[in-house]
């Protein structure tokens, strides 16, 4: 099949009517108990040797509390893919999605960007879902490994692509502000399916074009 612009991608994003596309779910959240969490950070405080009673301290539980739920609970949103009826076969890429996600461990953030790409197949996806699914795996109590792989996977198996590819670059505070304690280190995770986990050309292509360079193709 001939390669074809990639503008046409864009003709099927968010804005187009949504009888065209097939709507896939993403899974409800369980709602939080805020009440339950405000006291909980109460006790924590407590239980740090802090008086939660205190007038610098009385709305910390509060403001604790609502901004745990905050970044748990991602925003709803639903994912529609479109035929590719341009039949537009070459990557598609979205490269520097800032996100934020809570280490599972430390309860601490980590932070970065992430390179979401892929090969359609005969479907394609809006290009701000990429970010939107990200999103919602961010907003978990999380690993980068588990985060990176959760991404890829749901590109896969919902948009039936030839290929997914998703890198994830990362500064965790649990290094930084406590442990080692080093600063401006980058953590770098990928995940691969189809074309791009097979075809070493593609998967450079997706590296190059992300900015990441070879060090990581090197590595895989």
């Amino acid at each position: 099949m001939p390669r074809q612009n990639a503008a046409l991608v864009t003709a099927f994003d968010d804005e187009d009517s949504p009888e065209r596309g097939i709507v896939h779910a993403v899974a409800a959240r369980p709602a939080p108990d805020r009440e339950q969490a405000i006291a909980a950070v109460a006790q924590l405080l407590q239980a740090l040797g802090r008086d939660p009673d205190a007038p610098h301290l009385a709305d910390t539980p509060r403001r604790v509390a609502d901004a745990l739920i905050e970044m748990l609970t991602p925003s709803e949103f639903t994912a529609t893919t479109f035929e590719n009826e341009a039949g537009y076969d070459s990557l598609v890429l979205v490269c520097d999605i800032p996100f934020t996600s809570l280490c599972e461990h430390h309860l601490l953030p980590f932070h970065g960007t992430a390179h979401i790409g892929y090969l359609p197949g005969e479907r394609i996806i809006g290009l701000s879902k990429l970010a939107r699914i990200l999103e919602y795996f961010s907003r978990a109590l999380q690993v980068q490994e588990r985060l990176t792989q959760q991404v890829a996977d749901w590109l896969q198996e919902e948009l039936g692509a030839r290929g997914v590819g998703v890198v994830l670059q990362a500064e965790h505070q649990c290094m930084a502000a406590r442990g080692v304690r080093v600063s401006g280190t980058r953590t770098t995770t990928s995940a691969w399916h189809g074309e791009l986990r097979s075809d070493r050309a593609a998967r450079a292509e997706f590296l190059t074009l992300s900015g990441i360079g070879a060090a990581l193709e090197e590595g895989n």
